[in-house]
């Protein structure tokens, strides 16, 4: 069966946001972008007549849970959507017989490793939110083995909250800022993950099988603090950026000191040149600015 009606849930985060900005590059498919209003996660017991209704031969789940220290206490919102939603979702899916894309995270492991992460390591979470992930990977496996799980790390964009933004807000009211240095990661350009989603359902659609677990995030790996002095120098900001430790940042949630995600596996199934996360963010800021 052709894919050609694509739904897409959480139209308003990066990844959907940027999903949708893509959407007129492909008008071999017609998407339908839901937002909260229409497909709320939060009452998945709603979901198979919306869905229904919609009639669609692929479903992509983007929206999610992602308050890293308020699901430490928000724990029955954050397990609601990012678990039993995406179980739902997944069930719905094998019902229909249509292709089933979600996103999880670098949270799922422990931060302990020394080598990048396998797309088949041990999920080991460290916070609650990386629980929930972790969580929402196996129970839609487990109704559907045909899910494809992408994991990914540190998702910035020109739309949205996150990291690039909030360098670029605060670099421009103070005059220093101490920014984290003993974690490290891939950022990932959620306009690039996007492509590659797509890139991933026109190798479906013409005949290939894929599921299972994929990593993906921009190539190079980094710090907090070479993220932001990257930020700062591309966009020509004077802020003193200090480099801090963990320990000297408390937050309600522990961060993984190490989540270098190995992206090989989707680099060789989709023969995909992944770009550097450095170029993604010239293009990023950029963006930003142009808006």
């Amino acid at each position: 069966m052709a894919i050609q009606t694509i739904l897409v849930t959480g139209a308003n985060g990066q990844l959907g946001w940027e999903l949708g900005q893509l959407a007129k590059s492909y008008p071999a498919f017609k998407f339908v972008m839901v937002d909260r209003s229409q497909l709320d996660l939060t009452f998945p017991e709603t979901f198979e007549k919306i869905i229904h209704s919609i009639a669609p031969d692929c479903i992509i789940n983007t929206a999610a849970y992602t308050a890293v220290d308020k699901s430490e206490t928000e724990k029955e919102l954050a397990f609601t959507v990012n678990a039993t939603a995406v179980q739902e979702l997944a069930r719905i899916c094998k019902l229909l017989a249509i292709p089933f894309i979600t996103y999880s995270t670098d949270y799922v492991f422990n931060g302990e490793a020394a080598h990048p992460y396998l797309c088949s390591t041990k999920m080991d979470p460290v916070n609650y939110y990386g629980s929930t992930k972790a969580a929402g990977e196996s129970m839609a496996m487990e109704v559907n083995e045909n899910t494809i799980i992408i994991r990914t790390s540190w998702v910035f964009s020109s739309h949205g909250n996150n990291f690039v933004k909030t360098m670029l807000r605060l670099m421009k009211e103070r005059a220093n800022l101490n920014i984290v240095a003993d974690q490290k990661g891939r950022p990932t350009y959620a306009k690039d993950l996007a492509i590659a989603t797509m890139k991933m359902i026109e190798a479906m659609n013409v005949g290939n099988t894929m599921s299972g677990v994929y990593h993906y995030a921009n190539t190079g790996e980094t710090t907090w603090f070479d993220f932001a002095a990257k930020i700062k120098a591309i966009a020509g900001l004077t802020c003193a950026l200090n480099p801090i430790e963990t320990k000297d940042f408390p937050t309600p949630a522990k961060r993984p000191a190490y989540s270098v995600l190995d992206t090989s596996k989707i680099e060789e199934s989709l023969s995909l040149s992944i770009p550097h996360w450095e170029d993604a963010l010239v293009s990023c800021v950029k963006e930003i600015n142009a808006n």
